[in-house]
């Protein structure tokens, strides 16, 4: 996972948190890189798809976060 930052501890948070450079990130990029082999594999879907399914669960909670307030009530 990789994304841009915030260079300084989010406002509201202590500096020391210790989940602070999650805190801090602005984006959240996922990726998984794949040789030039695996790609012209036949069973490259096959690798693709299970990269997906690895990258859900960030999806699902993402999407739960962004869309619910702090008593997970619907936005």
């Amino acid at each position: 996972m990789q994304g841009e930052s915030l260079k300084t501890a989010a406002k509201g948070f202590d500096k020391d948190h210790k989940h602070m450079d999650l805190i801090k990130m602005k984006q959240f990029l996922l990726y998984k890189p794949f040789s030039d082999e695996e790609v012209l594999a036949p069973n490259f879907h096959l690798k693709m798809n299970a990269a997906f399914k690895e990258m859900r669960p960030f999806f699902d909670y993402m999407s739960l976060a962004l869309t619910t307030d702090a008593n997970g009530e619907s936005l």
